[in-house]
């Protein structure tokens, strides 16, 4: 699918998305800041497209006072969550700060998800052919399994994606995401292979460097 007409695709979703939902953004960002100590957004170095590094943003979910880069949470009932943090997780609204990657060109509406650079710096050739498109805020992976599906799996799924990425497969991915979203299906990493045979999260979100807004 040529860049350019990705890239009008999803400015004509991404711009209306965030114009519409800047009023719940502040909402949960007030709330966030209210409830627990520290910023309302996330920020942390991923790598994107081509293996170039750039800031992502999520709203925080967990306690800043936890490693950064610890295992990430099996079920809401981990003690590192926040009571906010845990109903964002449920409903994937922390991601939503993304829109803004998405704006800047960091990321697209639909592609692999952004890992951490580790990950990347221990893929083979044929694995990095997952960084030949821009990081989504969900692919083809997350409506296969979502955190049922393991790391290496994940991987596999995600380079059938760059083969056979188009227009109707972005769609297609989009609104069978947000049917898991309404559904709530799945939402922990449950099957996770990391960093040294440890269960690392790729969406770990708390480091006290964070800047708060």
């Amino acid at each position: 699918m040529p860049y350019v007409l990705a890239r009008c695709f999803e400015l004509l979703l991404a711009v209306p998305a965030l114009v519409l939902l800047s009023p719940a953004l502040l909402v949960i960002a007030l709330v966030i800041r209210k409830t627990s100590p520290g910023p309302a957004i996330f920020r942390q170095e991923r790598v994107g497209w081509r293996g170039r590094r750039f800031t992502l943003y999520k709203f925080r979910t967990m306690r800043t006072d936890v490693d950064p880069y610890g295992f990430s949470p099996t079920d809401g009932s981990d003690p590192r969550l926040t009571r906010v943090g845990r109903w964002l997780r449920e409903t994937s609204l922390d991601e939503l700060p993304q829109l803004l990657n998405v704006l800047k060109g960091d990321m697209a509406l639909v592609g692999p998800r952004p890992l951490l650079g580790w990950q990347y710096e221990q893929w083979t050739e044929r694995q990095r052919r997952r960084c030949d498109v821009r990081p989504g805020l969900t692919g083809w992976a997350q409506i296969r399994g979502r955190g049922d599906v393991s790391h290496e799996e994940k991987i596999e799924l995600d380079l059938w994606y760059v083969e056979h990425r188009s227009l109707w497969l972005d769609l297609k991915i989009l609104i069978q995401t947000a049917l898991l979203v309404f559904r709530r299906k799945t939402i922990y990493e449950t099957n996770y292979h990391g960093h040294g045979g440890t269960s690392v999260a790729p969406e770990s979100d708390t480091d006290s460097s964070e800047t708060t807004i």
